[in-house]
C-alpha cells in the first residue's frame, strides 16, 4: 500500500539487505503475543469499529491499483479487472495496537488479487470472532450470543452495502477455501502448511463452519 496513495497503518519497504531479506520500517504498537487471553483490546466494541475502517480505508487506497504482469503470488492467484490487492490476513495476530488506536497491519505475505468481499470475510471471521468456540474461547472471547450483532457492526462500521447473510456465505466460502488450501501446500511439502495442517489447524476450520451453519440473523 503506497503512500502516495494515501496508505497508513503499514510498514513501508524501503529496500533489501546483503542477505536478499526485505527491509521494513518498524510499524509501532503491541501486539497480541503467545500469552492467553489476548489483551482486552482484542475483542473491544471499539476496537471492531477501527479494523472495520481500516479495511475499507486500505480497500479505497489500493482501489485502482494494477500490478505487473509478471507479478507472482505466494497463495497464486490472477490478477483480473475488478479485483484489489488483498491482505487476506488481517486478523489481530497480524495487528498493532497503541495508545487506544490500531496502528496498522503487519505481516503481508499473503497479499494477493481478490475481491473486497473476500478480504473482508476473513476480517470479519476474525474480529467478530466466528471461528470456533474452542479456538477463540481461550482467546478471551465467549460472548457467544453476541456474535450476529458483532458481524452486523463490523459491516456497518465498513460501509458494506449488503446484508450480513451474504457476507456470511462469503466467509463460510472463503474458510473453505482456506482449509483446503492448507491441506494442499501441506501436501506439496511446505513446511509451514505442514506444521498448520499437524497442529489441526483444517479441522478447527471445518468445526467453525460448522458452527456457522446454526448462526442467525
Amino acid at each position: 500500500m503506497r503512500e502516495s496513495r494515501g496508505g497508513r497503518g503499514a510498514p513501508r519497504p524501503v529496500g533489501i539487505d546483503e542477505h536478499g531479506r526485505e527491509i521494513l520500517t518498524f510499524l509501532d504498537g503491541e501486539i497480541v503475543g503467545n500469552a492467553r487471553p489476548w489483551p482486552s483490546w482484542v475483542y473491544a466494541d471499539d476496537t471492531l469499529d477501527l479494523a472495520a475502517r481500516w479495511m475499507r480505508m486500505f480497500h479505497e487506497a489500493v482501489a485502482g491499483f494494477v500490478p505487473p504482469p509478471d507479478a507472482v503470488w505466494r497463495e497464486g492467484g490472477h490478477w483480473s479487472e475488478g479485483l484489489i490487492i488483498g491482505h487476506n490476513d488481517a486478523a489481530p495476530y497480524n495487528a498493532a495496537w497503541r495508545a487506544g488506536r490500531l496502528t496498522g497491519f503487519f505481516d503481508w505475505d499473503y497479499a494477493g488479487p481478490v475481491t473486497r468481499e473476500w478480504d473482508l470475510a476473513f476480517a470479519a471471521f476474525s474480529w467478530v470472532p466466528l471461528h470456533a468456540r474452542h479456538v477463540v474461547a481461550p482467546q478471551g472471547f465467549t460472548a457467544f450470543e453476541t456474535r450476529a450483532e458483532r458481524l452486523r457492526r463490523f459491516l456497518g462500521a465498513y460501509g458494506w452495502d449488503g446484508s450480513a447473510a451474504e457476507l456470511l456465505n462469503v466467509v463460510k466460502a472463503r474458510i473453505s477455501a482456506h482449509a483446503d488450501g492448507i491441506r494442499r501446500l501441506a501436501a506439496a511439502g511446505e513446511a509451514a502448511f505442514v506444521r498448520l495442517r499437524d497442529q489441526g489447524v483444517p479441522v478447527d476450520l471445518e468445526r467453525a463452519l460448522a458452527e456457522l451453519d446454526a448462526l442467525r440473523f
